[in-house]
């Protein structure tokens, strides 16, 4: 089970150990946007965990100063009378960063900024940002997601957001991603990589911080999956993972129950990792060495 946060979509997902979505949520990160510095109220990327669970059994509302409820229950009557106060409700999921340098020990260090999730004022806007350095979540949200993450439960938070559409909707996105990944890079012929499939297919496009498109996939309505490519100086940062995710969510809510693919050999491990299993030989496409791969999905 894990939790990826999208800074640019203000969202977060919880995934189970196959990276089957299980849970949707708005929420508010930092109105300054991200960054690691202590003192930046901004707030932080990369991989996380969840360090400690505070606030099990709570009353909705409670309010919480330094990890300790006070006694008090958050009413707008009592924010009137704080109007300084962030308030910090219901549940704390205080996280810690996993990467020296980059948001663990010294000046950058998650945990040691007191970024968690945590309830917030049903008045508090979510889908926005707003708060000051953590990710807001709405009350009755964050009590159930806390019910279903353990402590250490891993938590990535992202600069890149994921769209699904049709090919009108987002052809003109990811065609760059295509020509650069597959034309310039792999050498496919145009002829081949461009075809009719586009017109009837799903799209997804993840979007980078600047809304340039950065990677593309797409859905065939016969449960076939395709045209996984990524931008080169975004690959390892778990784009095509958050690609194929969002695949496998919209084959499984179209009702197909085998998703196929046909994967370039050096990739395999990577569909592996998401219950792909090989399904035929070894064949060429387009120069390439290829597998055919497949997996049973579960029904939402």
């Amino acid at each position: 089970m894990y939790i990826r946060i999208s800074i640019p979509a203000q969202t977060l997902e919880l995934f189970d150990d196959g990276g089957t979505l299980l849970k949707h949520y708005l929420v508010s990160t930092a109105n300054n946007g991200a960054g690691e510095q202590s003192g930046s109220f901004c707030t932080p990327r990369g991989r996380h965990i969840i360090r400690a669970k505070v606030g099990a059994g709570a009353t909705a509302n409670t309010v919480f100063v330094r990890r300790r409820p006070t006694g008090e229950v958050w009413t707008p009557e009592l924010a009137a009378a704080h109007p300084r106060r962030d308030w910090i409700l219901t549940r704390i999921l205080w996280l810690s960063g996993c990467e020296p340098g980059v948001n663990r020990l010294g000046l950058v260090d998650t945990m040691r900024r007191y970024i968690y999730i945590h309830g917030s004022p049903d008045s508090v806007p979510m889908g926005v940002p707003g708060s000051i350095g953590c990710i807001r979540m709405r009350n009755a949200d964050i009590i159930e997601l806390f019910d279903c993450v353990p402590p250490y439960t891993p938590v990535e938070i992202v600069e890149y957001r994921i769209e699904a559409g049709d090919w009108a909707t987002l052809g003109g996105s990811a065609m760059p991603v295509r020509e650069r990944v597959f034309i310039e890079e792999q050498g496919v012929p145009a002829d081949i990589e461009r075809d009719a499939h586009d017109a009837t297919s799903r799209h997804v496009v993840a979007f980078g911080p600047d809304n340039a498109p950065i990677g593309t996939g797409r859905l065939l309505p016969d449960g076939h999956i395709g045209r996984m490519a990524v931008m080169r100086e975004w690959r390892g940062r778990g784009v095509g993972s958050a690609l194929l995710q969002r695949l496998i969510e919209l084959a499984a809510r179209s009702g197909i129950r085998i998703a196929q693919l046909n994967a370039q050999t050096h990739a395999a491990p990577f569909y592996a990792q998401f219950g792909f299993v090989v399904a035929g030989e070894v064949f060429m496409e387009a120069g390439i060495p290829h597998v055919s791969m497949q997996k049973t999905l579960r029904q939402v």
